[in-house]
């Protein structure tokens, strides 16, 4: 991987690869490890990217003996950002797989959580020869849209991200600290700091177009091995989504993760990294 950038307002996370895609667009990845690939998967919240969501998780399976590949998806991190586009799953998907095509990547597990979550359904119901195992993390695309808009958090996120003022790190952190997370105390400074950079080299096009479509019906097509988190005090998905996934994907196991809200993978972060090295082991 190329030297890490050192990190500056610019470039608030390290920066590694870019892929140039066929379909135009450039995406950043961090890329390391040797040995099976895993692909992480980020959320869709404001100043998301690979390494700000799961930079306590990686390195364990990269020492675990997996190569790690962190993406930012279209329209997030380091990648490009369209404004003169919607931004659909199908875009997100096609984004992924053209990404691990130019690496020459064929074999994956993939690791998402929220639409990181709902890219991994998408992909492995679209390209099932190349997923191996699946985890996910209260993953979307498991219920009709406007549902999701039912949820507590959502009233958050219209607060912060809709209303005329300027989203200030305080009023970004407020937004974390009620939707993303049941102990607060995980949202210090430095965490905010970084996603308020990264948020301000967004543009608003990619969630104000975004659509995630319902796959509940096809569930029953995916039969690699699976494993699902869901935190219990999850604000942003309804929890009708943990038997849905729980029965709809034939092989997967669901761990429902107590005093835990969106971010499995930041509040029990020693468990989820325990749970998902010896679910790739052994299956």
């Amino acid at each position: 991987m190329n030297a890490p950038a050192q990190n500056t307002p610019s470039k608030p996370v390290p920066e590694g690869r870019y892929a140039q895609l066929p379909n135009g667009y450039r995406i950043h990845y961090l890329d390391e490890g040797q040995g099976p690939v895993v692909v992480f998967l980020h959320g869709s919240g404001s100043g998301a990217c690979g390494y700000s969501n799961f930079k306590g998780n990686y390195r364990e399976l990269v020492a675990a003996g997996y190569r790690v590949i962190l993406p930012d998806l279209i329209g997030y991190g380091y990648s490009d950002k369209p404004d003169d586009v919607e931004y659909p799953l199908s875009f997100f998907i096609e984004c992924v797989k053209q990404t691990l095509d130019q690496i020459g990547v064929s074999k994956v597990t993939l690791i998402g959580n929220s639409l990181g979550g709902a890219i991994a359904l998408g992909y492995a119901l679209d390209y099932p020869q190349q997923v191996e195992k699946l985890v996910l993390m209260a993953p979307g695309g498991v219920e009709d849209q406007p549902d999701y808009f039912k949820m507590p958090a959502m009233a958050f996120m219209k607060e912060v991200f809709m209303s005329a003022a300027p989203v200030t790190p305080e009023r970004l952190r407020y937004f974390m600290e009620n939707a993303l997370v049941h102990d607060k105390s995980l949202i210090d400074d430095a965490l905010v700091a970084e996603r308020h950079a990264l948020m301000r080299l967004q543009n608003p096009q990619v969630v104000k177009t975004m659509k995630v479509p319902n796959m509940t019906s096809r569930l029953g097509e995916i039969r690699c091995p699976a494993l699902g988190f869901w935190g219990i005090n999850e604000k942003m998905m309804p929890e009708t989504g943990i038997l849905k996934l729980a029965k709809g994907i034939p092989n997967l196991r669901m761990i429902t993760v107590p005093n835990c809200g969106h971010w499995v993978m930041v509040e029990h972060r020693d468990f989820f990294n325990r749970m998902v090295a010896d679910f790739l082991r052994n299956g």
